[in-house]
């Protein structure tokens, strides 16, 4: 398989609470994350609020620039924010949002604003770009007398459509879906994934797809990468993530996702809320809520290994004798 993106190492920390009295303390967002995204595939990206998954996606397409590591966007380092190269990149990247009343203009036709990167980046004339407006709002399921609408004239659903095909507008290679579904209906999220789909088998694009609904990361991705405090603690194919989990936190959250023709089996109840970011445990940052944990996972961070064909961070897998979890 191609790699398409490539990000190694990568760390983001922000500085909070500085004061004139205190000093500012850090906040790992994202931790070290290794990730390849491999062409035409639907990379997962899940775990609870305040994870890391959508300062990750930002990282990904160069939005912000990582406290360290890297990126690669088919084969050459991603350009520094706000340069002339990041701009030119903007065609073959770009970011559907979580809430689309607020990535919409108020004041622009959804028509206008499906046109305006075509504007900006001059990629084609008036007629071919109304032409074009025009394509993509029946591609994604819009009707034409919708064009001259703004965006609190139509629903949510339709929102959504019309911030797809604002993103589509350029063909880009590469879409971040930053938790594009959350904020809708359970029937209008069947008719937005459905499009998703639909839209990178014609094109073959390739997408991260952040998340905290497993029933449509399941439905959609290929494979997936489990976040927990800034890092990836599970990482493989859907079936097997779903069919088969073996980290104790992703046991956890796939316990409480039914399952076809079986309903929700034995819930895994996690103890505690997820630590402060700022005040990271020692060792494995899942240990004070891990029912496994023990002396050596609160002294040493587990790294990444391929185990039962996926990756896990866990020592208990990693160890030759845990019963428990065989």
């Amino acid at each position: 398989m191609t790699t398409i993106l490539k990000a190694t190492d990568l760390f983001q920390h922000y500085a909070t609470g500085k004061s004139l009295l205190r000093a500012p303390s850090m906040v790992r967002a994202v931790d070290g994350i290794n990730l390849e995204v491999h062409e035409r595939e639907i990379l997962g990206v899940v775990g609870e609020s305040g994870s890391g998954k959508s300062t990750l996606g930002r990282m990904l397409l160069g939005i912000e620039a990582p406290w360290s590591g890297s990126v690669t966007f088919q084969g050459k380092p991603m350009p520094h924010p706000k340069t002339a190269e990041w701009r030119a990149l903007r065609r073959e990247m770009q970011l559907i949002f979580q809430d689309p009343l607020a990535a919409l203009d108020r004041r622009m036709t959804i028509a206008d604003q499906i046109a305006e990167p075509l504007i900006i980046h001059r990629l084609a004339g008036p007629d071919a770009i109304r032409e074009r407006a025009a394509e993509l709002m029946r591609k994604v399921g819009l009707r034409a007398d919708q064009a001259g609408r703004y965006p609190h004239e139509l629903s949510g659903g339709q929102r959504q459509r019309v911030v797809i095909a604002r993103a589509l507008a350029m063909s880009p290679k590469f879409l971040v879906c930053d938790e594009p579904v959350s904020a809708l209906d359970v029937s209008i999220q069947a008719q937005v994934v459905n499009l998703l789909r639909d839209l990178q088998e014609e094109q073959g694009l390739t997408m991260v797809f952040i998340s905290h609904d497993l029933k449509v990361v399941r439905n959609l991705c290929d494979r997936v990468a489990v976040m927990y405090l800034g890092r990836v603690v599970e990482q493989g194919s859907a079936d097997k993530i779903f069919g088969n989990p073996q980290h104790p936190y992703t046991r956890a959250l796939v316990s409480s996702v039914p399952r076809p023709g079986k309903g929700i089996g034995e819930r895994i109840i996690l103890q505690g809320e997820p630590p402060n970011p700022a005040r990271r445990p020692s060792g494995c940052a899942f240990h004070p809520r891990c029912p496994l944990a023990d002396a050596a996972c609160r002294s040493e961070v587990p790294a990444l290994t391929l185990y039962r064909g996926r990756l896990t961070a866990c020592l208990k897998l990693q160890a030759a004798a845990a019963p428990e979890l065989t």
